[in-house]
């Protein structure tokens, strides 16, 4: 049953993967079709990203006050509203509404998937579950760009657009069928309920009646504040809110989605010619980015986190700094337009085997239970606000600075941020969300809270 519950809910990860990689390749025969200016170019791309932060900004509340299950189902008929929106648009601003619609879909379903997966999944493989939601955003990336390829030989970006709508009524009916998380069961008082859902996720009565004790302690033992008020009263609680907050921003400017959301132009500018080529050099993208998740999803309950988001981050930095060289030197030859290519699908797998699954893992263990739905929510928000600012001004660099110096700072920012993990971020493999919380609330160092 957990196993079960996880592949629904991470069908939201699928929708999330497709709305992120779909417009890459349906940006180009938008352009041409409504005749569009680079800025117009960025906000059709960053419109989502909007949606997305007000999406994930009222999350929160949706998810506490009805519970995660009903948050999904929201979330997916948001999917289909907006895809339909898109595939009738007629006008740049229609196409603008879609685009914040399937971005409000993106902001409650990134909120609520990982959320709803780290309360039902046991602690053993809390890391596993959590990363494969982050497969199946890589699945729906590498799936949008099948069918942008597919479409792109009609120039058809509307069906591009159109085929969203399939997966959000999977999505519907399926999370129909999954049962609601015995955490949020429990701070409504409904432990009987949560009771009765933990006798369909776990294997035996020991187990049960150990997370209910942890579970009704981590309740009953703070304060009855939550959300804002618990933020402005606990000082324990506003370190791992903005820790959350800043985990997300390491994830954006890491510049993965960068990489996403416009792969075609970089293949361009790498010395790739014709949209064909471009759009095949996206799949390749969209394949590595799903094969190295699996990496994650192998290792991140064995080896941890930590040694795993080192790993990755040197190999970010290392690729971002091959592409820059090589587009200041010209890719003017087949081995450096391979080679620049190469550096960008190494780059996809450090991203898609770390910093893609492992971010929104940590996100969901390290807060406590009593302002979870807040402090997710306040991440979340931060990772589709950090998401607006890359969609926004990353062809704007492109153009204003130049490939080189745009994808040097990202090799810069990957540097550092191997320093932000040592300092920051702690090792929670195998350890309740109660432990975490206990350490957390007992004012031990943001790195030692999983100890």
């Amino acid at each position: 049953m957990v196993w079960f519950s996880c592949a629904l809910a991470a069908l939201a990860g699928l929708l999330f993967g497709m709305d992120i990689g779909v417009i890459s390749g349906a940006l180009p025969f938008i352009k041409q079709e409504f005749h569009l200016s680079t800025a117009m170019e960025g906000w059709i791309v960053s419109s989502m990203m909007v949606g997305a932060a007000v999406g994930a900004f009222f999350a929160g509340g949706i998810s506490q006050r009805f519970g995660r299950r009903k948050a999904l189902l929201y979330s997916s008929l948001l999917f289909f509203i907006g895809a339909l929106v898109a595939v009738v648009a007629t006008s740049t601003a229609i196409l603008v509404v879609a685009r914040i619609l399937l971005g409000l879909a993106v902001g409650v379903a990134s909120f609520t998937a990982p959320l709803y997966l780290s309360e039902i999944a046991p602690e053993r493989i809390r890391g596993t579950t959590i990363s494969f939601y982050q497969l199946m955003v890589t699945v729906g990336i590498l799936a949008a760009f099948v069918s942008n390829l597919a479409f792109s030989y009609i120039e058809s970006w509307r069906w591009m657009f159109g085929v969203l709508m399939i997966p959000a009524g999977m999505l519907f009916a399926g999370v129909l069928m999954v049962p609601n998380s015995p955490r949020w069961l429990a701070t409504r008082d409904r432990f009987d309920d949560a009771r009765n859902v933990l006798n369909r996720l776990r294997s035996s009565r020991e187990e049960i009646d150990y997370e209910m004790r942890e579970i009704r302690e981590s309740i009953e033992q703070k304060e009855q504040s939550r959300g804002w008020g618990m933020f402005k009263e606990n000082a324990n609680f506003r370190r791992s809110v903005l820790l959350g907050v800043s985990l997300q921003i390491v994830q954006q400017f890491t510049g993965m989605n960068a990489i996403m959301y416009f792969a075609p132009q970089i293949f361009q500018a790498s010395g790739f010619e014709g949209t064909a080529a471009q759009l095949w050099s996206t799949v390749a993208t969209g394949l590595v980015n799903v094969l190295a998740t699996f990496i994650a999803i192998g290792f991140v309950d064995r080896l941890g986190r930590k040694p795993i988001l080192y790993a990755g981050f040197t190999i970010m930095a290392v690729s971002m700094a091959v592409l820059a060289t090589i587009l200041h030197i010209g890719p003017d030859t087949s081995a450096l337009q391979y080679t620049a290519m190469g550096a960008v699908l190494v780059f996809v797998a450090g991203f898609a085997m770390s910093a893609g699954p492992l971010i929104w893992t940590l996100c969901a263990e390290i807060q406590p239970l009593r302002g979870r739905d807040f402090g997710i929510s306040a991440s979340t928000v931060s990772n589709w606000v950090g998401n607006w600012i890359v969609g926004q001004f990353f062809p704007l660099m492109l153009v204003g600075i130049g490939g080189t110096m745009t994808f040097g700072i990202l090799a810069a920012l990957n540097l550092l941020f191997i320093v932000f993990t040592f300092m920051l971020i702690p090792e929670t493999k195998g350890i309740s969300l109660e432990k975490i919380e206990k350490n957390l609330m007992g004012g031990k160092a943001l790195r030692d809270i999983g100890t």
